[in-house]
């Protein structure tokens, strides 16, 4: 049987060049985002101080409810003295740094539905991507030009908004993309070198500041000094925009001339020719009204099914809260519990993400050889047992053993958090079928969009309460030992082998 699917060869093996142009869509979002978080706060941070508006909400703010100074300064806020009181400008940022997740919420179960009935030459999933980056680029590159260049809130806003949103209409395609061009049985692996060049684009993301203050210094003849006092960085920061919306296309130029995607036409033209003349049309169109009910009687999900893919989401959801709560948090626990500078935490951070990327590839090889969900358990509890190790060393008084424990828990809980990324996906998807993929695939991302809005509020409640960021380490294990009991009740979603698909089709064709 002629090979069908770009991602994998015709021996039933993946085709790891073709999955890692197939990557090259999910780099280009991944480059975006690396981006978006760390340099759109210090943005808003810079505009918001500068607003009037801001700044009379604020003085009226604490002039009628003074204990929120209090609460602010619990919650790790720098607020200074009592006669300053609080600023509404972190309160502003952390609500506009939600609309991203927000809008995925919304909008990407829409458009991932949406691309399981798009037909084109270009296939099902590539023209959301195709016309969606270049969009995402341009918004992507004009935000920091109008922000910094021309000093425009509203209008920044307006863009940022407009860059979300349409970040949130190719998301769910381009991630759907994959397990539409490989076999079911493959997609674990395929998901992990997907993951490896989401990592990639991250990384450059991640350095796009230290590439563009090398060039920037060489080329104008200054020192790296004048880039760090006082705002002198903003100078480079519509330079490493544009750094990642270049990127972005050259993502988006990948996916549109090396990935084959099927066109998704065929399959409408083939029906419409059986149709020569009236009589056989109007017969056609009878056959193909009893067969689509017939295929959506078939598409619908058993009970069993609903009951897993439903206990999978709410473990995703689980999940998601612990390992946002560690991104989102960190840098303060230790800053607090272990004396780190915010660049030390950062390093710190980053053994966690570098593990991780290593992973990928093993935790696809493991989600293949011993099952999807045998490797999200496991993945979970090496995360609980590796910051139970770190509570108990704490609470011991180990010091000695403090220190290591904290970076076992980041470096081994960086793999464990891969073996489980890269099979959670694919197991949902299984659950709603091929020709469900893009649909499935907004559930997936409402799930984790949906733990990323409400972890800062509930882990926020946490720390006022315990009044310690020693508190992360327990938030995060009992976030996971929710998600491992909630991932026990999922009975479906492993790879089926794609003969035993063909020899069904087969059966069915005849």
């Amino acid at each position: 049987m002629k090979n069908k699917y770009f991602c994998a060869k015709e021996n039933g093996k993946l085709h790891y060049p073709h999955t890692i142009l197939t990557g090259f869509g999910f780099l280009a979002s991944s480059i975006a985002w690396a981006i978006y978080d760390p340099y759109i706060t210090k943005i808003l941070n810079y505009l918001l101080n500068r607003s009037d508006t801001i700044t009379a909400w604020s003085a009226k703010l604490n002039e009628a409810f003074p204990a929120l100074a209090k609460f602010a300064e619990a919650n790790g806020e720098n607020v200074g003295n009592a006669a300053t009181g609080i600023t509404l400008v972190p309160l502003f940022i952390g609500i506009i740094m939600t609309f991203d997740n927000i809008f995925g919420v919304i909008f990407q179960p829409t458009f991932g539905k949406l691309s399981d009935n798009t037909h084109s030459r270009f296939g099902k999933r590539r023209p959301y991507v195709i016309y969606g980056a270049p969009v995402s680029a341009v918004l992507f590159a004009v935000i920091p030009l109008i922000a910094i260049k021309i000093g425009s809130l509203p209008l920044t806003m307006l863009f940022i908004i407009l860059f979300v949103f349409v970040m949130s209409l190719w998301r769910a395609p381009v991630v759907a993309l994959m397990p539409d061009l490989t076999p079911n049985e493959l997609r674990s692996e395929g998901n992990a070198v997907i993951n490896l060049m989401g990592g990639v684009g991250g990384a450059l993301g991640l350095f796009a500041g230290t590439i563009v203050s090398i060039i920037y210094c060489a080329v104008k003849g200054v020192s790296k000094d004048t880039l760090t006092e006082g705002e002198g960085e903003l100078v480079i920061f519509p330079y490493v925009f544009l750094l990642g919306a270049v990127v972005m296309i050259i993502g988006m130029l990948v996916v549109l001339f090396f990935v084959k995607e099927p066109d998704s036409r065929l399959k409408v033209k083939a029906e419409m020719n059986q149709a020569a003349d009236e009589e056989a049309k109007r017969k056609a169109e009878k056959e193909a009204a009893k067969a689509e009910k017939a295929a959506r009687k078939a598409e619908k999900l058993t009970s069993g099914e609903r009951r897993s893919l439903i206990f999978m989401l709410l473990g995703l959801f689980f999940l998601f809260c612990g390992t946002n709560a560690i991104s989102t948090f960190f840098a303060l626990f230790a800053g607090e519990i272990l004396g780190k500078t915010t660049s030390q935490a950062t390093i710190m951070t980053t053994a966690f993400a570098a593990t991780s990327a290593l992973a990928a590839i093993p935790a696809g090889w493991l989600g293949k050889k011993i099952g999807r969900k045998k490797t999200i358990l496991g993945g979970l509890i090496i995360f609980v047992i590796a910051f139970g190790a770190y509570l108990v060393a704490y609470n011991a008084g180990l010091d000695a053993l403090t220190g290591v424990f904290v970076w076992a828990a980041l470096i081994v809980g960086g793999a464990a958090n891969m073996f489980i990324t890269v099979n959670t996906l694919p197991l949902v998807l299984e659950i709603g079928g091929i020709d469900k993929v893009g649909t499935f695939t907004g559930y997936y991302y409402t799930a984790t969009f949906s733990a990323q809005i409400a972890t800062p509020i509930i882990y926020g409640i946490v720390r006022m309460f315990t009044g310690t960021y020693l508190s992360l380490f327990y938030y995060c294990p009992v976030a996971f030992v929710l998600s491992i009991l909630c991932i026990l009740f999922v009975k479906h979603g492993e790879a089926i082998p794609q003969e035993i698909i063909d020899k069904i089709e087969e059966e069915n064709a005849d």
